[in-house]
């Protein structure tokens, strides 16, 4: 199995070398990775300059754009053979809820999900930088899962695991996925010219957090898999709207 790894915090970061050792485990993989922490880099595309691909002295490679820029790359001309599934993450945080909208490691995964391919998005719910390792095993298992009993079609998913060794790991369980407060109010500062600079306040507290969410499952120690799609249309509102327009 050819597995293509990425994320968003950078080549160097310890979650991937974590996912990338297990990985290497179970299948032929290579990395192709943001050259800096992009974190928050969504779904955007480097379409104002070419771009640049460099390869580090651990083999991955490292690329100066965004998440989506290294998956869009390896899958439509810098590999020579197309991966069988892209895997993303380990990412130093969760991404549930409306992270998702945000999250450049679910941003990987989603441009090879577009491109064909079947795509987790891996992150660990906690900034304590812990056991890196227990979600890579988790991703792992899952892509053996995957080889084992194909899903039919491609899915991209969305999976959150708890910092705990792992052992301590409640089941998986499929969620949806959950709701956030709006964020905290962004921070005023002066820079060293006296100028007014910002910093964009942190995410807010989870708000819908019932059971069969993906914050109430990590709550429970458990694996959150939530399966994600593309489509954006407000199929709710297309009657109101046709007749609004009619009118």
């Amino acid at each position: 199995m050819r597995i293509l790894l990425s994320n968003d915090d950078g080549y160097f970061a310890p979650g991937l070398a974590a996912l990338a050792e297990a990985m290497h485990k179970i299948g032929d993989v290579t990395v192709v990775a943001p050259e800096r922490d992009r974190s928050g880099a969504s779904n955007s595309l480097t379409l104002d300059r070419p771009l640049r691909v460099r390869r580090s002295h651990t083999g991955f490679m490292y690329v100066d754009g965004t998440p989506t820029d290294c998956v869009h790359l390896a899958v439509t001309g810098l590999l020579e053979h197309l991966p069988d599934i892209v895997v993303s993450g380990v990412n130093d945080g969760a991404n549930m809820g409306d992270d998702t909208i945000y999250s450049g490691t679910v941003a990987a995964a989603t441009e090879g999900f577009l491109l064909g391919l079947p795509s987790i998005a891996v992150s660990m719910v906690s900034r304590s930088q812990g056991h890196f390792e227990t979600a890579a095993r988790v991703a792992a298992e899952l892509v053996q899962r995957i080889a084992r009993r194909p899903l039919g079609r491609p899915m991209l998913l969305n999976l959150n695991v708890p910092d705990v060794p792992f052992d301590a790991l409640g089941p998986m369980r499929v969620t949806r996925l959950g709701k956030r407060h709006k964020a905290q109010p962004a921070i005023a500062m002066k820079n060293p010219r006296g100028e007014t600079v910002y910093w964009v306040g942190a995410a807010g507290g989870a708000q819908d957090a019932g059971e069969g969410t993906d914050f109430h499952t990590v709550q429970q120690g458990a694996v959150s898999i939530t399966p994600l799609q593309m489509d954006l249309t407000y199929f709710d509102q297309l009657s109101m709207l046709r007749d609004w327009v009619a009118g």
